[in-house]
């Protein structure tokens, strides 16, 4: 079997609210969500989310190649790229292809991801996070309130900005889980908008009032000394790791003891879960995936030894994916579908960006009729506050 193209394709996830963090709040209730499908000479197609911007650069790292060689073709492409850098829209690139390719690997062993890669279970606990931070105090008790009913215990609260804000608001939470649980965990995430000192004082603060289970990117992603400090100054677990791409940027922050729980985001693929994984495990440390949608590496997140839990961003799909997944029992319940148990209605589906880098001679086999497809609205705009946008997750 080879790997003989692709297509980029786009579709929107409908949150049905608005979604944000305290750098910034989306506009509208969809966010784009970009879809990749890699294609073999054999019929069998694997599915990978995510930005892909650079596919054009990347894929002639696997063109040709048999996708079950998933784990050595994440090297060469990092190889491939090497010289460039990996980071950003690149290392975003690499892990959608990684995901289809895990897919594909799956779907050849006609079984799901999370029994491909040893799961004894196909539960993974998780904790309910509905990037609130644009919502009203009453949308936020109906939203965790939603959560509560498919048996969420711990949730994650958005802020870092005002405190007589914040605390009413994780009470809500709280009281809202509270049918599930004594004592829900609750996390409370700045979204790297603090510098040290006002990360001790806010923290501080709360803690006056609640227990905190931990305090998320309180600093910058790369403030190991700063985070390493912080640690000594408050009660709560400091939880970090998301936007990182590549092990070389945790090192230092695991040399430090920057961390007591590792984070990684979903976008960067399953092969750099693993690692990360494995990396915080050596260091006797809980690993925890960032949400995307459909919450495509949580069959890799069931096989780890080390999982803490997984963040649970909303309990619908994307326009167009059908995923097998059910919420209940404060988690996900992955099924039996093969691969990572996403099925693609390429009908409802808009043709991705990406294919227009490719020249027409010497690019894979992008299929003609994927530029007929209708289009899906343009990303909305973002409303900016003071301080600069960062992703949000």
């Amino acid at each position: 079997m080879k790997i003989t193209g692709y297509r980029s394709l786009s579709t929107v996830h409908d949150w049905g609210r608005v979604t944000g963090d305290v750098n910034g709040v989306q506009s509208g209730d969809t966010t784009p969500v970009p879809v990749l499908i890699i294609e073999t000479d054999a019929g069998i197609e694997g599915v990978g989310l995510g930005l892909h911007a650079d596919i054009a650069r990347v894929f002639p790292a696997v063109e040709g190649e048999d996708p079950r060689s998933v784990v050595a073709l994440y090297d060469r492409m990092l190889d491939w790229v090497f010289k460039a850098g990996h980071s950003g829209p690149v290392f975003g690139t690499i892990g959608a292809v990684d995901m289809a390719l895990w897919d594909l690997k799956a779907k050849m062993a006609d079984e799901p991801l999370w029994r491909t890669l040893g799961a004894r279970e196909r539960f993974v606990p998780g904790y309910a996070s509905g990037l609130e931070y644009g919502l009203t105090d009453e949308e936020v008790a109906q939203l965790y309130g939603r959560f509560a009913d498919r048996g969420f215990k711990a949730g994650k609260v958005k802020g870092g900005r005002d405190l007589d804000r914040d605390l009413p608001r994780l009470e809500i939470v709280r009281a809202a889980l509270s049918r599930n649980s004594r004592r829900p965990a609750l996390m409370f995430d700045a979204n790297e908008s603090w510098n040290q000192a006002q990360a001790a004082r806010y923290v501080a603060a709360i803690e006056e009032h609640l227990d905190l289970t931990w305090v998320e990117e309180p600093l910058r992603r790369w403030d190991a000394a700063g985070l390493a400090a912080l640690r000594g100054k408050i009660r709560a677990a400091i939880a970090s790791g998301e936007n990182l791409t590549g092990l070389e940027q945790y090192r230092p922050l695991l040399d430090a003891k920057a961390l007591d729980v590792v984070q990684v985001g979903n976008v960067w693929g399953i092969t750099h879960f693993l690692r990360v994984a494995t990396l915080a495990h050596g260091h006797d440390l809980p690993v925890s995936p960032v949400a995307y949608n459909a919450n495509p590496i949580a069959h890799a997140a069931a096989a780890v030894p080390n999982l803490l839990t997984y963040e649970v961003q909303d309990l619908h799909f994307p326009v167009g994916l059908d995923v097998d997944q059910e919420f209940d029992d404060g988690g996900i319940i992955l099924g039996d579908r093969p691969g990572i148990g996403i099925l693609v209605d390429e009908s409802q589906l808009s043709s991705g960006n990406s294919e227009a880098s490719v020249p027409a001679a010497t690019g894979p086999h992008i299929r003609p009729e994927r530029a007929a497809l209708r289009l899906v609205a343009e990303p909305d705009v973002i409303d900016v506050p003071a301080a600069p946008l960062r992703p949000v997750s």
